[in-house]
């Protein structure tokens, strides 16, 4: 028996094509779907040629556990070539990819039909780098693991497929990484872990998914590490803000617009042609409601520099920008995505709402439409 033989299960309907063995006793069976099937070389048996065309045919593939070159001879006497499979195919590296990259991926299976589609979860891999990974989900104080894996150099692995009824318990997740290279020396890259928070109002937009390297259709791509910069998404430590919450009654310094790259505030869009409130999304084919998502990932550029009581002020002064903007119009409603999370901002703004805009009616949005964590207010 070797590579390319066709062969069919004993204790099973099936088989397909010898693609490569595993130790001694463990057979690599390639089906008609490209899968390879690990099985006990003595449940294999070889058959004619008349059942399978050369498309199925596989490319020899590399084996994780070679022995010595040898012949041995099983029950059934078939003769399992070990010879032949004694090497390692090498990884194909490109040029720039020792820096590391990777990101995870969410692609709607139909984007035509983005109310109802369902979507697939990747890792992408971009770089020369092998990456074992674990992708975790938080459920109240504690994470729960939803996969792990080990991704090849430059190619991307499907995790999971899921549908709108399980966004909410996707809010908050966390990436572990570790990158190495075999049978060659490297470069030591450092383990990473990182957390996101994922808005599920996210997966209603449609301009949310966008075209981009790794798929053929738009996709949603979350960057977890890029060019060995590791991305840090904001985990607000609750004690802390809750110490500096009413610190200040007015934003901080730090939170002016700046179109600098690297000064360290808040960046926003500002070219010098923005005009209006760039935090602001009317809905499409709803005129009277607007959207306004305080999530810090969507109000800033970067949090360098900033602390929890900083971020926090400039969440509120986004909201209170946008009531004033549109107190004169008397019926607008506006709804305010500010996520679940610890209900320190959500708080804040109720606070407000109490106080400073007193006269303004406000409720909690549809669950339907914008998930937990969103408020609506209505103009009075």
């Amino acid at each position: 028996m070797k590579i390319g033989d066709k062969v069919r299960f004993i204790s099973e309907v099936g088989g397909g094509v010898v693609s490569g063995f595993q130790g001694k006793n463990i057979v690599l069976v390639q089906d008609e779907d490209g899968f390879d099937i690990p099985m006990p070389v003595n449940d294999v048996v070889v058959i004619g040629e008349e059942n399978y065309s050369k498309a199925h045919l596989p490319t020899a593939k590399p084996v994780a556990n070679t022995p010595s070159p040898k012949k041995a001879k099983e029950d059934d006497d078939d003769e399992v070539d070990y010879s032949k499979v004694t090497f390692r195919a090498p990884v194909e590296e490109r040029k720039g990819g020792n820096a590391l990259s990777a990101y995870l991926a969410f692609v709607p299976i139909d984007i035509k039909e983005i109310t109802h589609t369902r979507f697939e979860c990747f890792f992408v891999n971009d770089s020369n780098y092998f990456i074992q990974y674990t992708y975790l989900a938080a459920e109240g104080n504690s994470w729960v693991l939803r996969s792990r894996g080990e991704v090849e150099p430059n190619t991307k692995e499907f995790i999971e497929e899921f549908g709108r009824e399980d966004l909410n318990g996707l809010g908050h997740i966390a990436i572990q990484v570790l990158a190495y290279k075999r049978d060659k020396p490297f470069i030591l890259k450092p383990t990473i872990d990182v957390q996101f928070r994922i808005d599920p109002v996210k997966f209603y937009k449609l301009h949310t998914f966008r075209e981009n390297d790794f798929f053929e259709q738009p996709a949603l791509l979350y960057t977890i590490v890029e060019n060995d910069q590791v991305t840090r998404p904001l985990v607000i430590d609750a004690k802390q803000l809750k110490t500096e919450m009413y610190h200040s009654s007015e934003p901080s310094d730090k939170t002016k617009v700046s179109t600098h790259r690297n000064d360290g505030y808040v960046r926003r869009y500002d070219d010098g042609k923005q005009k209006g409130n760039p935090f602001i999304t009317k809905r499409k084919g709803d005129e009277d409601v607007i959207i306004v998502d305080l999530h810090a990932d969507a109000l800033l550029d970067t949090t360098a520099g900033m602390s929890a009581g900083d971020i926090l002020n400039h969440q509120v002064d986004v909201f209170r920008k946008t009531l004033k903007e549109y107190a004169s119009k008397k019926g607008q409603r506006i709804i305010f995505i500010h996520g679940k999370g610890e209900g320190i901002l959500r708080r804040a703004l109720i606070t407000d709402l109490s106080y400073r805009f007193k006269n303004y009616t406000y409720q909690d949005a549809s669950f339907q439409e914008y998930g937990y964590g969103a408020t609506q207010v209505t103009i009075r």
